[in-house]
């Protein structure tokens, strides 16, 4: 099967066709560290992790490269608000985006480089687009001619006679035009700074990810990604400049994830809906948090809602609590250890997630699994012989390995319903371990009306119990 792909660039699906046969190559952008992601940061994280793991699940050799921008406005702002150095504050918001995207289970990128370590390959490409006809000097910044780019507009479907200077584009009188983008900037008192030819200041914005996924990749590569905030200017400037210092194609597919909002609202600090990761995992699991931002295709809008999370929490429950029940029942292991790869369930997996990443529709067919799973449990009355066993083990290692491709399912479920409890402030363990105890002891004794009170109890608490064969289990009930 053959993973196909919507390319911004052609505006089209097209079949993924690696430059070098089982090798892939893919440059994401990461984030400015000045703050703490978001929601909409851990989307965008969430979308390409999944798309390296499905990659490697098929069998690619791929090198991934995410960088950190370290120097930019934001960061200098709140460097002085802050009264921090800018390295400082930027090695902060690192660490934090380490501990954010790790509890999500977002995988280390295999190259991660910094901004502030690549100025001289930075400086080198503005000496490069200089002597090419492709920049120039004003006063002491140094600036990109979009005119000298026939190509300037067309991953973003814009055209250069039609552009004009808006709210996002500073007006400057320095410019030849007004789209033309800064590649270097004189240095203000007080900013980070660094020597060059045209003097100390610090490079563009746009141009530290044409210089590292060059020093990473080479100057053509296979995929870039990002979120689709930055198909313009970002995305569209990198191309331009890329092309123009390096010759070749830059990107052979640029793919872009789209936007978050709050409860139908843009999340924005002054509207008060500006949720961080941390923030949300007060509220939800890990997790749950990731189906979630997976449970839409990724090139949509997504809405972050408290009662879609609450809905898919539930799935998850489900699911949990399906391999939880296999384990009562089963006691061990029937004795299978691997997924059959040439399964009808895991075939239909990977042609959804060859199909543009269609993770809703795969994560649908997990679901219609587990009813599957539940029916074949509900209907062994007389207890399940050794051949049904075998069966739904089978069917849970085919799902565990489609959750290694999303990134779920990485908890025992006991782990899971004790974390799931502990984000509730009603739920106490241990009382219910109390309790449980007790109506053990009441059952034990013949006494159904305290049992039958005590399951009331923590039926109102918000707590179901299911008696087994091998005890009585609690669950959240949502």
């Amino acid at each position: 099967m053959t993973l196909r792909l919507y390319n911004t660039a052609t505006r089209t699906k097209e079949d993924f066709i690696p430059l070098q046969e089982g090798k892939v190559g893919i440059y994401v952008c990461g984030v400015t560290v000045y703050d703490y992601c978001h929601i909409g940061h851990a989307r965008s994280a969430i979308v390409f992790d999944v798309l390296v793991r499905h990659l490697r699940a098929k069998g690619y050799d791929v090198t991934y490269v995410r960088n950190f921008t370290d120097v930019d406005d934001k960061i200098i702002e709140r460097a002085k608000l802050t009264g921090k150095d800018t390295g400082t504050l930027a090695r902060e918001f690192i660490h934090a985006f380490y501990e954010d995207m790790g509890a999500l289970g977002i995988l280390k990128a295999d190259v991660e480089p910094r901004a502030t370590e690549h100025i001289d390959g930075m400086i080198e490409m503005i000496a490069a687009l200089l002597e090419r006809g492709h920049a120039y000097v004003s006063g002491t910044d140094v600036y990109f001619s979009v005119e000298s780019y026939k190509g300037y507009g067309q991953l973003s479907g814009r055209k250069l006679e039609d552009m004009k200077a808006g709210s996002r584009i500073a007006v400057d009188e320095h410019k030849r035009h007004p789209m033309d983008f800064v590649l270097w900037k004189a240095a203000k008192p007080g900013e980070p700074r660094w020597d060059s030819p045209w003097g100390p200041g610090r490079p563009g914005w746009h141009l530290e990810c044409s210089v590292m996924s060059n020093c990473y990749l080479g100057p053509t590569f296979d995929i870039h990604g990002g979120g689709r905030d930055l198909l313009f200017p970002h995305h569209e400037n990198e191309r331009a400049q890329s092309v123009c210092a390096n010759g070749g194609e830059f990107a052979r597919y640029w793919v872009h994830n789209g936007f978050v909002t709050v409860e139908s609202e843009k999340m924005s600090k002054s509207l008060g809906n500006f949720l961080t990761i941390r923030d949300a995992l007060k509220e939800y699991l890990p997790e749950v948090l990731r189906l979630f931002l997976l449970s839409k295709h990724y090139r949509g809008p997504l809405d972050f809602s408290k009662s879609d999370v609450q809905s898919l929490q539930a799935g998850l429950v489900r699911i949990y609590r399906t391999f939880q029940r296999m384990d009562e029942l089963f006691g061990s292991s029937p004795g299978v250890s691997d997924a059959d790869s040439g399964s009808p369930f895991l075939d239909r997996f990977v042609e959804m997630m060859d199909e543009d990443l269609n993770t809703g529709g795969a994560i649908g067919l997990i679901f219609e699994k587990v009813r599957e799973m539940n029916r074949v449990m509900d209907a062994a009355e007389g207890g399940l012989d050794q051949e049904t066993r075998v069966a739904l083990e089978k069917d849970r290692q085919q799902i565990l390995e489609a959750g290694r491709t999303l990134g779920l399912f990485r908890e025992r479920p006991a782990d899971f319903f004790a974390r799931l409890a502990d984000l509730s402030p009603r739920i106490d363990p241990h009382e219910i371990e109390n309790l449980i105890e007790q109506r053990r002891v009441a059952r034990s004794q013949k006494n159904w009306a305290a049992a039958d009170a005590i399951r009331d109890r923590l039926k109102g608490m918000g707590i179901v119990l299911e008696d087994g064969p091998r005890g009585t289990t609690w669950r959240l009930d949502v």
